[in-house]
C-alpha cells in the first residue's frame, strides 16, 4: 500500500489548521487504498499555532508536529517538512483552507499516470490584488530565469513523487526555492484545476518583503539570467554612450558655436552611474548569498518536534 505524506506549512493558523486537518482525515478515509501522515511545520508563528499542532497532534499518531526556533519562511519550512517524510507521494498544501484537501485525488490520480509533479490551478483565485499581483511576477520570474513552460501553472498546492523529494532535499543552502528545486529535478510536471476558496480567517502571511525576498531567491538560487542580462545592459549602455560621444564630436566640428550641452552630460552621468550601481547590487547580492552560504547558514532550526520516533 503507497503512502501519502501531506505538508502543510504553519503561520498564524491557530483557526484554520484544525479544518484542513480534518479535511484531510475525511478525504483519505473515501480514497482508502492510501496510508497516509500529516507533517504540519510550525514556522515560530506568533499567535498559539504552535499549540494547535501540540492538541492535534495528542489526538493522533499520523499527525506530526514540527516547531521552528525562529521565522525563516514557507519555503524552508517545506523544505523542514519534506525531510521528515516517507511518504511515495508529498501533497503540500496551505493551511489557512484556501487550498482544498478534498480534492488531493484529482492530484495523485495525474501521479499514478506517471507525471513526476501536479500543480493545483485555479480557474478563479480568491487572493488580494496584492498577493495576485506577487503571483503574476512570480509566474514571469519563474518562466524567465527558471525555464518554467508558459503553459505551466505553479502554485502552493502540488504533489510530487518520493524521487523529487529526495532530489530536492539534497539542497542545502541558505535560500530555497522550492518551485525552481522541482523544476531541476523534473521536466515530467502538469496541472489540474480545482476550486479556490475564500480566506476564512486572518490575512496573508506575505508581506512586501516576503514577496521581495522570494523573488530574489529565485533570481540568485538557481539562474545566472540576472548576471547575463546585466552585461548585456551594461553593454547596450556602452555602445550607446560611444554612439552619443562620436554625435557630441561631430556637432561641434560641423558647427563650433554650439555650446557643449550641460544637461546632457549630466543626464548621461546619471544614467550611466546608475547603470553601474544597479549592476554592482546585482553582482554584491550573488556574492553576499555565496559567503552566507559557506558560513553554513541553516535553512531552519528545529526546536521541537512531535510524534517521531527517535532513531
Amino acid at each position: 500500500m503507497k503512502k501519502i505524506s501531506f505538508v502543510i506549512p504553519c503561520y498564524r493558523s491557530e483557526k484554520t489548521l484544525p479544518g484542513v486537518v480534518e479535511e484531510i482525515n475525511r478525504t483519505m478515509e473515501q480514497i482508502s487504498r492510501y496510508e497516509y501522515e500529516i507533517v504540519l511545520v510550525n514556522d515560530c508563528s506568533p499567535d498559539n499555532t504552535f499549540g494547535t499542532i501540540q492538541t492535534l497532534c495528542s489526538r493522533d499518531k499520523r499527525i506530526k508536529g514540527i516547531g521552528l526556533a525562529r521565522n525563516f519562511g514557507q519555503h524552508s519550512a517545506l523544505m523542514a517538512g519534506l525531510r521528515h517524510t516517507d511518504g511515495d507521494y508529498v501533497v503540500c498544501l496551505d493551511d489557512d483552507g484556501q487550498t482544498p484537501a478534498d480534492e488531493v485525488g484529482k492530484l495523485l490520480e495525474k501521479l499514478e499516470e506517471g507525471y513526476d509533479a501536479v500543480y493545483a490551478k485555479y480557474e478563479h483565485k480568491q487572493h488580494s490584488a496584492f498577493r495576485n499581483l506577487g503571483s503574476l511576477v512570480n509566474e514571469r520570474m519563474t518562466r524567465v530565469m527558471l525555464g518554467k513552460p508558459k503553459e505551466l501553472y505553479v502554485s502552493s498546492y502540488f504533489a510530487i513523487k518520493r524521487f523529487v523529494v529526495e532530489d530536492m532535499i539534497r539542497y542545502e543552502n541558505s535560500y530555497p526555492y522550492v518551485i525552481g528545486l522541482v523544476l531541476r529535478a523534473t521536466k515530467s510536471i502538469t496541472n489540474v484545476t480545482v476550486m479556490h476558496r475564500e480566506r476564512e480567517e486572518g490575512t496573508s502571511g506575505y508581506t512586501m518583503k516576503k514577496l521581495l525576498g522570494l523573488w530574489f531567491n529565485g533570481f540568485t538560487a538557481f539562474s545566472v539570467k540576472p548576471l547575463r542580462i546585466a552585461t548585456v545592459i551594461g553593454a547596450f549602455s556602452a555602445i550607446i554612450g560611444f554612439l552619443y560621444g562620436i554625435y557630441t564630436i561631430i556637432k561641434r566640428l560641423v558647427n563650433p558655436l554650439v555650446p557643449s550641452g550641460f544637461s546632457a552630460t549630466m543626464a548621461a552621468i546619471v544614467f550611466f552611474g546608475g547603470m553601474i550601481m544597479l549592476m554592482l547590487g546585482l553582482i554584491g547580492e550573488y556574492i553576499g548569498r555565496i559567503y552566507i552560504s559557506l558560513n553554513n547558514s541553516p535553512q531552519y532550526v528545529i526546536r521541537e518536534k512531535i510524534n517521531f520516533e527517535e532513531h
